[in-house]
């Protein structure tokens, strides 16, 4: 079965507004398909990550999105967009949601749909805020709350690589959360700080642990400077979060010397679904 809209007519989200992309041909017409529900995960007490199958379905690259639509009894729809957080040698698609209580979709994506449903989809979409380990590094990656979820597919992508190219390709990855426990994919990326080649540093808001030892405020100059590759090195920059996160690093990022041209951001409006 399809899912259907809960009765709610409340604030939408804003769809994730990314960077003008450079003029590219025209991409293929995407048409609408039903996914099937194979595994709910509990990432944080908000958010929940859905594994899905879905048909006929033509592979992604680390950084793209779905569109997800919804269909209530009496005709109405609501759509909106995920970004994909599963890499791309996987066969399935995971898509992260963080529930958001005034929301018409996130609710339902979460509380209701489980294991055997249906859900309408169509994608992959977006060629811009795009990753792959041929590109090279070095990689800086920086998330601020569910925009880890697109990085977590590059990062994903990356661990998948044979360990000749990883060593290629470090990466360093800078994650801002308001609280430990809002943090997604938290015990994974734990995994992940385990490798040579990958950097893992957190940076909390609001909340911190009484052990603690990670940055404890909003990202700025002198926590990019500890973090960061240094702009001689020409890394790639990749900056997914909320859009004052997004636009305050990818300023830094610049007057760091990073060039302009080698950071890319995705940001995401104030609202919620």
């Amino acid at each position: 079965m399809t899912a259907a809209i809960p009765g709610e007519s409340n604030a939408t989200r804003g769809i994730p507004e990314v960077s003008q992309p450079i003029a590219a041909p025209a991409a293929p017409r995407l048409e609408w398909r039903v996914a099937t529900v194979i595994e709910v995960r509990e990432e944080t007490q908000r958010a929940r990550t859905l594994v899905l199958n879905v048909p006929e379905w033509p592979g992604h690259r680390a950084g793209q999105h779905v569109d997800v639509r919804l269909v209530a009894e009496d005709g109405y729809q609501a759509q909106r967009s995920y970004s994909i957080g599963s890499a791309p040698e996987e066969k399935t698609i995971a898509l992260t949601v963080e529930r958001l209580e005034d929301g018409e979709v996130s609710p339902y994506l979460i509380d209701v749909l489980r294991p055997g449903d249906g859900l309408e989809l169509r994608g992959p979409i977006g060629g811009y805020f795009v990753w792959d380990v041929a590109q090279r590094g070095p990689l800086l990656l920086v998330a601020g709350g569910s925009g880890i979820v697109p990085l977590m597919a590059m990062v994903r992508h990356h661990m998948l690589a044979d360990d000749k190219t990883r060593a290629r390709v470090p990466v360093r990855l800078l994650y801002s959360a308001r609280r430990w426990d809002d943090v997604i994919y938290r015990d994974e990326l734990a995994r992940v700080a385990e490798r040579p080649e990958v950097e893992v540093s957190f940076t909390l808001t609001r909340d911190a642990p009484s052990d603690w030892v990670g940055y404890r405020r909003r990202i700025d100059r002198a926590m990019l400077q500890d973090v960061c590759w240094p702009a001689a090195e020409t890394p790639r920059a990749y900056v997914c979060g909320p859009t004052p996160l997004v636009e305050s690093v990818a300023t830094l990022l610049v007057e760091a010397g990073y060039d302009p041209m080698r950071i890319r951001t995705e940001r995401f409006g104030p609202t919620g679904s």
